[in-house]
């Protein structure tokens, strides 16, 4: 059974990562040369969603750069698989290049399939304020852009009732010194990225400096907060 979210504790883990979350503020993931990174033609967890048999539910989140969100959210027990891509645009189809114009609404993303029966919509959301700074607008440290806003993709009203209570209620408690400036918008359609950005700090975490600077020392911030929800190694 799913635990139900302490708030308070949700409030206080909130203002500990968001301090954080403010180291390497000057490297971009959209700065990176690509020739050299490794590609994951058949992401595992994609195997394990073509595998999986139980129920499954579907969530949709951006928080800067989906390298980092694919990263973390892949940790967490309950989660089937998580995909990077791109939604919220009005342009089919859109390759990276076009997305980090800012130019076609897109923002990067991932989709979450997990299991309601071990990990809730809400836990997902207690991740997702926690682990990126939801006050600053179209950016997260050195990336900058539209595409970079911090966002949620509801796919019906019960998640944009549960976005929205979170949202309130963490502005209300001052949990962070500035308004959140997360948008809430209906999920339409998402695009799955280019092969090498599926499962990229996996890949990549020996070779690419935004790995070891932006993302690492994220994850095991995250990993050490949130070791209770973490998938048994």
């Amino acid at each position: 059974m799913v635990k139900r979210i302490n708030q308070t504790e949700v409030i206080m883990k909130t203002v500990w990562l968001a301090v954080l979350t403010g180291a390497a503020a000057f490297i971009s993931c959209a700065q990176n040369n690509n020739k050299d990174l490794k590609m994951n033609t058949t992401k595992t967890s994609e195997k394990t969603e073509a595998t999986y048999t139980g129920k499954s539910d579907t969530a949709t989140l951006g928080t800067g750069c989906f390298w980092c969100t694919e990263a973390i959210f892949e940790q967490l027990n309950g989660v089937i698989s998580v995909t990077s891509g791109y939604a919220g645009g009005h342009i089919a189809n859109p390759s990276y290049k076009d997305v980090t114009t800012g130019e076609t609404g897109h923002a990067e993303c991932v989709q979450v399939v997990y299991d309601p029966d071990k990990i809730s919509f809400d836990e997902l959301l207690e991740v997702f304020w926690q682990v990126h700074d939801p006050t600053t607008l179209n950016r997260q440290g050195a990336d900058v852009g539209t595409q970079y806003r911090s966002v949620i993709f509801y796919h019906d009203d019960e998640q944009k009732q549960k976005a929205e209570k979170y949202k309130a209620e963490l502005d209300k408690s001052g949990a962070f010194d500035d308004p959140i400036v997360t948008t809430l918008e209906p999920f339409t359609k998402f695009y799955k990225a280019e092969n090498y950005h599926q499962e990229y700090y996996e890949l990549n975490k020996n070779s690419n400096p935004y790995c070891s600077i932006v993302i690492r020392p994220k994850l095991e911030k995250f990993e050490k907060v949130f070791k209770d929800k973490l998938k048994k190694q």
